[in-house]
């Protein structure tokens, strides 16, 4: 039984029952039976299984006879009794577990596991509700992304989109979302397309919230790049067809015939249509255009220096390397393109400009519209330099070429109507006010405005606080400078000069406007000219008449600084502030416009001394009046700028016929002026008018130089330094030849001549007495003096002028006093001691009449009637020393000397000196 329970407890069994009365239920054991053993007995045998059977014997069976199999089988049978009653017993325990588990299967584990699968239908089915649910909704977002569309809520269509897109194919298993999947990416390309109209809309009218919105939908698509490649098409065309819109606009604006198809034509044929009264307003409307493309380029580079730069540094912060570094590039590409991308926008508004720029003709422009188109470029190319740093170079040459075209042809004209002013004027005097300047004129206000010469008028700042930004700084956020320059150019043409360019003040009126009210008088009445092509009328002069009859302490000539000049003057001035506004504008042509800026004052200089100043006996004189300066820029200015032909040689060539054509006919003074009357002094105001004005006119040009020379390209610099050295200096030079006429005539020298010519010289006694034509003379100076008061209140006669006058009239007396002693015949010691006396008594009253001193040539008489006494040798370097006499005076000295104390061979070697200095002269 031990046995048994322990086997049972290896089985992990329960113990056996302690008798067998707790074996009921145990089934009864079988034993084989005799036909079972026979069976085995009538089985084949098999040695080698007889043999196994055999040694599978246990070895007690062949112990010792002593062993008792019959015991030993028993006990082994006790042995088989117990395992049979511990199996009976496990069966038992068998039944009963069983039972026990039917009863937990029906009570527990089938109740729970019903509930689990239950549990488990319950969320497969909720699993499937809500991929219906979300299918539904997919089939819903056509709706609500053509929402987001009308709403430009780029962003948004295409995340719901892209949502819709990773629904879809997380979905793609039922069948019916294949269908849906296609779908959404036709709706995703639409939104592209969509987009992309948005992005076109931004180069014209830059919105930040709407770009932002398009660029945070490139993002979402991954095609930033793709993005700002379309971004630059969209700019070139948009430059493209504002243009053409613009320009179409006005030809068919303006088009008689409304048959013609103009959009057909092509940008450059139908700038060619534009009518010179569309020009401006359209190349205004062009420019305006263009600025707001290149403002929102502008705007467009800001908005990504701003968003780029911070989303680089939020993407750094973040801990994806990969995605750092992706959108670094992506940056970095953006940046490249859009720096790139201001040139080539720069060049296309360049290229469309200049097309249109040489669709016309613009010479036959007024004067103050070309300057207005030349401001508009000039403001324009300043967009250019501040928009890329270009120098514009397309647009300065297109301009050039119209510049240099319309300045040739308007100074042709200008140099016509300067001969025609010159020729019409009579030399009066055009009363200004003492404080007067060119810088009054409105031709020159952009001087005033300038801090810079070199600076445009329509480059000054319109406040001060705008003066340290630039134009896209300024604009930003409104308007357009291109607005600016109508404004500006309202302002310039209000002619300044129909109040006659003088300002008054209370102290101090002029004449015009205390005297000569004509407030009933038409406005074209009034002036005495008008230039068709300009508008402008010149200043009106005074006549003599009127300005007699006004009181005197009203309006005085002779205000010591009132400025001398004539209305041609003021002509010739306010041409000159016309061509400084045009060459300031526009720099490249700043040689050409200086050049014929030169003109102008080369023609005035050369038709002062054409009427006043030329006269073929004055260098024959010997005095110098002309210096080798004067003469020569006087060749100068006759060679290449006076037309001296009568009239055209069919036979000339081409190029001379060219070269005629930039030449002017030589000036004629007016009738109305008179120079031969000798109670005028010969025309001694008109030529003080004349002169002077000359002269106030050089004083202009140098105020002018530094501004000059600071827009003339330095390779032409030297042209402009030979022009103020050579020509500018040289116009003071001109009172010399011109009061050398006046004094000349003034003085009656050829009376004093036949006066000295009757005076007895080779006296024998010491004269106290002076000859009568010292009074004469002196009587004469008197009258001069007498004449030049007279003249003198009718114009100021500067101190220059009066010495000038006094100055030769001087010389000249003193000349003619050695021509008459040069024509003695016979004269004595005591009569060179008479001639001594006659010359003091002279240089004494007239020391009387003038303040200047020394007095001119004094030496020279002195000089020649000391030399009567000298010796031979002595009078032999007299001679070679002073070659200021000429030869008729050297050999008439010597002749009066013969016999005195020059003997006949000492005469002969004086005269052999005195013909070896003249020949040279020869």
């Amino acid at each position: 039984m031990q046995k048994i329970k322990s086997l049972m407890t290896r089985q992990g069994l329960k113990s056996p029952p302690e008798s067998l009365s707790d074996l009921g239920a145990i089934e009864n054991l079988r034993v084989p039976g005799k036909e079972e053993f026979r069976e085995l007995r009538e089985q084949p045998s098999d040695p080698q299984a007889e043999q196994e059977l055999i040694n599978s014997i246990e070895q007690v069976y062949f112990s010792a006879d002593s062993f008792d199999i019959v015991k030993y089988e028993l006990e082994e049978l006790e042995r088989v009794t117990s395992l049979q009653t511990g199996l009976q017993l496990a069966a038992v325990i068998c039944t009963n577990g069983r039972r026990h588990l039917n009863i937990a299967k029906e009570g527990f584990t089938q109740a729970s596991l019903g509930l689990l699968a239950n549990q488990r239908k319950r969320q497969l089915l909720i699993g499937l509700l809500k991929s219906l649910r979300t299918i539904k909704t997919l089939q819903r977002t056509d709706v609500r992304l053509s929402e987001m569309l009308e709403e430009e809520d780029y962003p948004g269509a295409i995340q719901l989109c892209l949502e819709c897109q990773n629904a879809a194919s997380t979905f793609k298993h039922y069948s019916c979302i294949s269908e849906l999947n296609s779908k959404l990416q036709d709706t995703l390309e639409q939104i592209e397309e969509q987009l992309d109209v948005a992005l076109s809309k931004i180069c014209k009218n830059f919105d930040i919230n709407h770009y932002t919105k398009v660029q945070q939908a490139y993002r979402l698509l991954g095609k930033t790049q793709t993005a700002m490649d379309q971004l630059h098409m969209h700019f070139t065309q948009a430059i493209h067809n504002t243009v053409f819109q613009v320009v179409l606009g006005y030809v068919e604006l303006c088009a008689c015939n409304t048959d013609t198809k103009f959009q057909k034509l092509q940008y450059k044929d139908l700038c060619t249509h534009v009518i010179p009264d569309s020009y401006i307003p359209c190349l205004a409307d062009l420019c305006k255009a263009l600025w707001e493309v290149m403002l929102s380029y502008y705007r467009t580079m800001e908005w990504h220096e701003k968003h780029d730069g911070a989303d680089t540094a939020a993407a750094a912060e973040g801990s994806n390397i990969m995605g750092t570094e992706e959108t670094n590039f992506d940056r970095g590409y953006i940046k490249k393109k859009l720096e790139h991308g201001l040139t080539r926008i720069w060049q296309d508004v360049q290229l469309k400009v200049k097309t249109y720029l040489l669709g016309t003709d613009l010479s036959i422009f007024k004067y103050d519209d070309f300057i207005f188109v030349l401001d508009i470029i000039s403001r324009l190319m300043q967009v250019g330099e501040e928009f890329c740093g270009s120098k514009s170079e397309v647009l300065q040459e297109s301009i050039r070429k119209q510049s240099v075209n319309y300045f040739k042809n308007y100074h042709r004209t200008r140099l016509d109507e300067l001969r025609m002013f010159l020729e019409n004027e009579t030399w009066e005097l055009c009363p200004v006010k003492s404080n007067f300047s060119i810088l009054q004129l409105h031709e020159f206000k952009f001087l005033e405005q300038s801090r810079s010469p070199s600076v445009s008028p329509s480059k000054q700042p319109v406040s001060t606080s705008s003066k340290s930004v630039t134009l896209f700084e300024q604009y930003c956020s409104g308007g357009n400078p291109f607005e600016i320059q109508a404004n500006h150019k309202d302002e310039e043409t209000e002619d300044v000069l129909a109040s006659n360019g003088y300002e008054s003040d209370e102290q101090e009126k002029s004449a015009y406007q205390e005297y000569d009210s004509d407030s009933d008088v038409p406005e074209e009445l009034k002036r005495d000219y008008v230039d068709e092509q300009t508008g402008d009328a010149p200043v009106k002069s005074v006549s003599r008449e009127t300005l007699k009859s006004r009181k005197k302490s009203d309006y005085s000539l002779n205000k010591v600084n009132a400025p001398i000049l004539t209305n041609t003057t003021l002509n010739v001035i306010r041409l000159v502030g016309k061509y400084m506004q045009m060459m300031n504008i526009l720099k490249p042509i700043a040689f050409d416009v200086i050049h014929f800026m030169s003109q102008l004052f080369d023609y005035y200089l050369y038709a002062i001394y054409t009427f006043f100043g030329r006269n073929d006996s004055l260098e024959s004189t010997g005095l110098g009046l002309s210096s080798s300066r004067l003469r020569t820029t006087l060749n100068r200015i006759q060679e290449s700028l006076i037309d001296l032909e009568v009239s055209a040689d069919p036979a000339a060539t081409l190029t001379a016929a060219e070269e005629r054509r930039e030449k002017v006919p030589s000036p004629h003074l007016s009738h109305l002026v008179v120079l031969t009357a000798g109670d005028t002094l010969y025309g001694l105001a008109e030529r003080v008018v004349a002169t002077e004005s000359l002269v106030f006119l050089a004083e202009q040009f140098e105020f002018l130089q530094p501004h000059l020379d600071a827009v003339m390209p330095a390779v032409k610099k030297p042209f402009l330094q030979q022009f103020y050295s050579q020509t500018v200096s040289t116009a003071s030079e001109l009172r010399k030849p011109i009061y050398w006429i006046v004094a000349g005539k003034a003085i009656d020298y050829e009376q004093m001549l036949l006066l000295m010519a009757n005076v007895k010289w080779d006296v024998k006694e010491i004269m106290s007495q002076h000859n009568i034509y010292v009074d004469a003379l002196l009587k004469e100076f008197e009258q001069f003096n007498r004449r030049l008061n007279e003249v003198s209140k009718r114009v100021r006669i500067p101190l220059p002028v009066s010495n000038i006058l006094w100055e030769h009239c001087i010389r000249l007396a003193n000349r003619t006093i050695v021509e008459g002693y040069a024509n003695v015949k016979k004269c004595s010691n005591e009569g060179r001691a008479l001639m001594q006396l006659d010359f003091q008594q002279f240089l004494m009253k007239l020391e009387k009449l003038t303040d200047i001193r020394p007095i001119p040539d004094k030496e020279f008489v002195e000089t020649y009637i000391k030399a009567y006494y000298l010796t031979e040798n002595d009078m032999e370097r007299w001679i070679k020393e002073h070659r200021e006499y000429s030869t008729k005076q050297l050999t008439n000295l010597v002749n009066v000397c013969l016999g005195s104390h020059i003997n006949k061979k000492a005469r002969q070697k004086l005269l052999a000196a005195i013909d070896d200095l003249d020949r040279p002269r020869r």
